[in-house]
């Protein structure tokens, strides 16, 4: 144990907080809460035969830990949550993306309040509803809430006259004046309910209304609201009755290698309104109690209703009460978790836990290399036959692309034990070929940007892949001599035809057995690279081409041209604007916005 640690560990404080421990490089590998930090600290450091491996894992990791005191329990708990999600800790239980989940936002502060897919929370006084795992179904709920309540759809309302929405009625067009505030919101109000699986006061307003518009002879009005009621019940019809009414959540788990399924059915008002299954990564070695815990901090502490009843598979005895305090405190009323273990509840508990078991294997049949265990299976096997001294946790891989020399760049893609690390993507844009194509030469460039020139707070990765054959291999080996990291990195060239690996002083290319999981791997990461080198490229060429339209134009130069992209911003924008709207653009005079709309308008005639 490092001297700093042993000094630090007799100054903890017999008092509840939160602790952040640390590896040498100063990241925070793991966030825990303690209603005693001394004694929670302390136990980290004193081993035991029967420690879980991950447990052994973390305690070779730390190298420094540092704490926060709170004056209770329930604010360390809170505290705990959100530096979980603020640095997603390694050796924490984390939901998988749990950033990128879609909501349905209800611009609730607005005059005339509007619904929309999103993920992000902003405290705006917006109501947010979610969150779902599947952004398809938020828009299949946002299109089924159209087809019912004609919302506005657009961001800002235009007063001139009302778009199609209105003429197909599917929007009350509140921008002409066609519908009171009031009026507006008292759909809203309903739409809300609905989305809160309130549906059976939706009913009884949509027929207060039906009914009150019949007595007013404003039939129209009353037609609408019979179609809307006759929307609503179809969807009713589709949900089950399964409990008397009330709202609840009920937990299903299942595992399987190293991830864990959490299925969430939600019931409101004694109804089944929908689902969502959520898996949870680096579980391994955890106890059903341990996993549960970890799920219900770091989704209720981003939910957006928090339902009187959990229903839970499995008993949470050491947090039970401490769980159940903070959930009431954020809902404001009692919330009860519980664990049935006969009679309906638990009948309803082993149907979402089937529903979970059922998910997470058709998930891993689908993703064979998204499972942890599979994860590090491919790694030890791609190290066993590269012949490397060790796992390869950091890989990086490089590839081209361009047409026949033109708009050449480079990606260089990231994976992270296995798992690919977007914010560690790059792109160049190649500068010493262009118009003359030469992959070689290429790849040396971005070899020497990346490892001679670019090599601050870069880390180094254990394995560079290079997309292409023996020749490319020999093209950058001189560069990674060059940079002093020949013996720290394993470097291999990927043959696109046979999917052969080649690697310095081996005559024969290293060949993967099909079907391995170290193939599956190596293809993924190189598919990776390609598709984001083919996406920059084509991004670079259908910028060189729009441009190339306007310099055919007379009288539209560098600084015209600029300033037509950025006032209109797209090409298609251009070819259908006025002649009014392109004498308004900046730079701009009447002689040359002719030449432009003549231009166009003659393109449109010969296509």
């Amino acid at each position: 144990m490092p001297e700093n640690i042993k000094e630090k560990l007799k100054l903890l404080p017999n008092k509840p907080g939160t602790y952040l421990m640390k590896d040498a490089k100063g990241n925070i590998i793991y966030v825990g809460k303690a209603i005693n930090l001394k004694n929670r600290v302390c136990s980290y450091f004193r081993p035991n035969v029967n420690d879980a491996p991950k447990l052994k894992a973390l305690r070779a990791k730390i190298a420094d830990f540092e704490y926060i005191l709170t004056s209770s329990e329930i604010e360390a708990l809170i505290l705990e949550c959100n530096l979980i999600k603020m640095h997603h800790p390694k050796y924490n239980i984390s939901l998988k993306d749990d950033k990128s989940y879609p909501y349905i936002k209800l611009t609730s502060k607005e005059d005339f309040p509007r619904i929309f897919a999103t993920r992000k929370i902003i405290k705006d006084g917006s109501k947010y509803f979610g969150p779902y795992t599947n952004a398809g179904a938020v828009h299949e709920t946002i299109k089924l809430l159209k087809n019912i309540f004609p919302f506005r759809s657009c961001k800002t309302m235009n007063p001139k006259r009302p778009c199609l929405e209105y003429h197909i009625k599917r929007c009350l067009a509140p921008c002409t004046g066609n519908v009171t505030k009031e009026e507006y919101n008292r759909m809203i109000q309903s739409l809300e309910m609905f989305l809160e699986g309130r549906s059976d006061f939706v009913v009884k307003k949509i027929k207060e209304d039906m009914t009150k518009a019949a007595e007013d002879l404003k039939f129209e009005e009353a037609a609408q609201a019979r179609d809307r009621l006759k929307a609503v019940e179809a969807v009713i019809e589709k949900q089950h009755i399964i409990s008397e009414k009330g709202d609840q959540d009920i937990l299903g788990l299942a595992r399987q290698n190293n991830t864990t399924c959490i299925e969430v059915f939600f019931v409101r008002n004694g109804m089944v309104i929908g689902r969502n299954h959520f898996l949870l990564s680096n579980s391994e070695g955890e106890s059903d109690e341990e996993v549960l815990t970890a799920f219900i901090k770091q989704y209720y502490n981003q939910a957006t209703f928090i339902p009187k009843e959990i229903l839970l598979p499995h008993e949470i005895k050491e947090e039970k009460e401490l769980l159940s305090t903070w959930l009431s405190n954020i809902k404001g009323a009692s919330v009860h978790l519980l664990a049935p273990q006969r009679g309906a509840k638990r009948n309803l508990l082993n149907m979402v836990n089937d529903n979970a078991k059922s998910y997470l294997e058709e998930y891993f049949s689908k993703n064979p290399l998204d499972s942890d265990h599979n994860i590090k299976i491919s790694l030890e096997e791609l190290a066993e036959h590269l012949e490397l001294d060790k796992i390869p946790d950091r890989i990086e891989c490089f590839d081209i692309s361009h047409i026949q020399g033109a708009e050449t760049v480079a990606s260089m893609v990231v994976f992270e034990n296995g798992v690919s690390q977007k914010n560690g993507y790059r792109r160049f844009k190649i500068n010493s070929t262009e118009g003359k194509p030469d992959d070689f030469k290429s790849m040396q460039e971005v070899i020497t940007r990346r490892y001679l020139k670019s090599t601050k707070n870069n880390p180094l990765p254990d394995l560079i892949i290079i997309d292409g054959g023996k020749g490319q291999l020999n093209a950058v080996l001189p560069i990674i001599k060059e940079a002093g990291i020949i013996d720290k990195v394993a470097v291999v060239a990927l043959a696109e035809r046979f999917e052969h690996l080649f690697k310095e002083g081996q005559k024969e290319p290293i060949v993967l057995p099909p079907e391995s999981n170290a193939l599956f791997l190596v293809k993924r990461i190189r598919d990776e690279a390609h598709r984001f080198a083919i996406t920059y490229h084509r991004k670079l060429r259908s910028k060189r081409n729009l441009v190339s339209v306007l310099d055919h134009i007379d009288g539209v130069g560098s600084k015209r041209r600029k300033a037509l992209l950025d006032h209109f911003k797209t090409i298609s924008k251009i070819k259908e604007a006025s002649l009014e709207e392109l004498q308004e653009a900046p730079l701009m005079n009447k002689k040359t916005a002719e030449t432009v709309y003549r231009f166009f308008q003659e393109r449109k005639k010969h296509n």
